[in-house]
């Protein structure tokens, strides 16, 4: 007669098992609550938790109301956080980078929610991510009003996470800047950087970190400062000289330079028959640009449709109102550059 198999039953499987720690990231979402909540207003009808953030907008304000939106990610600058265990400033940079795309059409932030993904979500690194978006969201006026949490494991390296956010303004219907109103004759301010803000890193860590082999922490002479430093700068936030420009009338067009940099950046709001004359030179280049294309003996194009190389923010100003403008950004104590004009053309960049 045939023996009988004898089989164990197989032991239940969690959700744990397969990496995703459910009480972990309820423990987390419970520490990150709380920063939230601190950029909260009387508009927020909701709390954290909830299928969907509530925002009641005060229609009172605004006679014919326009929603502005954005979304963005750090990219590959997260990276650089990871080797150094420096998880605070991406938070700002995520915001201020949602915020100055809608801050150049003239848009309010209202609004902000993220989404911050890893294999195994870490509460003290999600902590310092989510403290340093609700910094920048109190400093920037707007509410830090919800996001995502998620728990991929195999899908991210241990230690690694992905950050994005999602950004919504308002503005008066008749106060929204298209670029629509540039002329040929107009002048393009610049304002500057603090340095890389969130683009061209990849091509950043290749020249950095392969071609001149540094560390992180490692002193280049060349800048005064270490390498992680250099490169961990926080993009900025233009919204408070936007709403003094936008407030006295005084700019036809903004342009927000991010990835593609002034080349591909500056057309994106240019009429259909005008171009942007750019004077190389007419500012400061941060010496962090400099170093980069030399240790990579990159060309002068790729660097500007890769870099900011120093100019965040462009503003296009009519010549008879340039005086009030300059005489504005010099009391904000704001440095500036005319580094170029507007002439007749087929909307692009033509540098000199």
């Amino acid at each position: 007669m045939p023996s009988k198999s004898s089989s164990k039953p197989t032991p239940a499987i969690t959700y744990a098992d397969a990496g995703v720690d459910i009480s972990s990231g309820d423990r987390t979402k419970q520490r990150i609550k709380y920063l939230a909540q601190r950029t909260f207003n009387k508009q927020v009808l909701s709390e954290i938790g909830g299928f969907g953030g509530l925002f009641k907008l005060d229609t009172t304000r605004y006679k014919n109301p326009v929603l502005v939106s954005s979304a963005d990610g750090v990219g590959t600058k997260l990276k650089i956080a990871f080797q150094m265990n420096m998880h605070h400033t991406v938070g700002a940079d995520l915001v201020n980078h949602c915020v100055n795309d809608i801050a150049v059409q003239a848009a309010t932030p209202l609004f902000f929610m993220d989404y911050l993904a890893s294999s195994e979500l870490d509460g003290d690194v999600a902590e310092k991510v989510v403290s340093g978006m609700a910094d920048a969201c109190r400093a920037n006026g707007c509410a830090l009003i919800g996001g995502e949490t998620a728990q991929m494991p195999g899908f991210y390296h241990n230690g690694e996470y992905d950050l994005a956010g999602f950004i919504v303004g308002v503005v008066e219907r008749e106060k929204i800047i298209t670029g629509t109103a540039i002329r040929p004759g107009d002048l393009l301010v610049g304002l500057p950087s603090t340095g890389l803000h969130t683009n061209g890193y990849s091509l950043a860590r290749k020249l950095f970190f392969q071609v001149a082999k540094y560390t992180p922490d490692q002193y280049v002479n060349e800048l005064h400062e270490k390498a992680g430093i250099a490169l961990m700068k926080t993009h900025r936030s233009y919204l408070s000289i936007i709403r003094k420009l936008t407030a006295a009338d005084l700019v036809t067009g903004m342009a927000h330079i991010t990835g593609g940099g002034i080349t591909e950046n500056l057309p994106r709001i240019l009429p259909k028959h005008v171009s942007a004359s750019v004077e190389f030179g007419s500012w400061p280049v941060l010496p962090i640009f400099d170093h980069l294309q030399s240790l990579g003996n990159v060309e002068r194009d790729e660097m500007l449709r890769t870099f900011n190389m120093g100019i965040g923010l462009i503003c296009v100003v009519p010549v008879e109102k340039y005086k009030r403008v300059k005489a504005l950004l010099d009391r904000a104590n704001e440095p500036h550059a005319v580094i170029g004009k507007v002439i007749k053309g087929d909307r692009r960049v033509l540098y000199n």
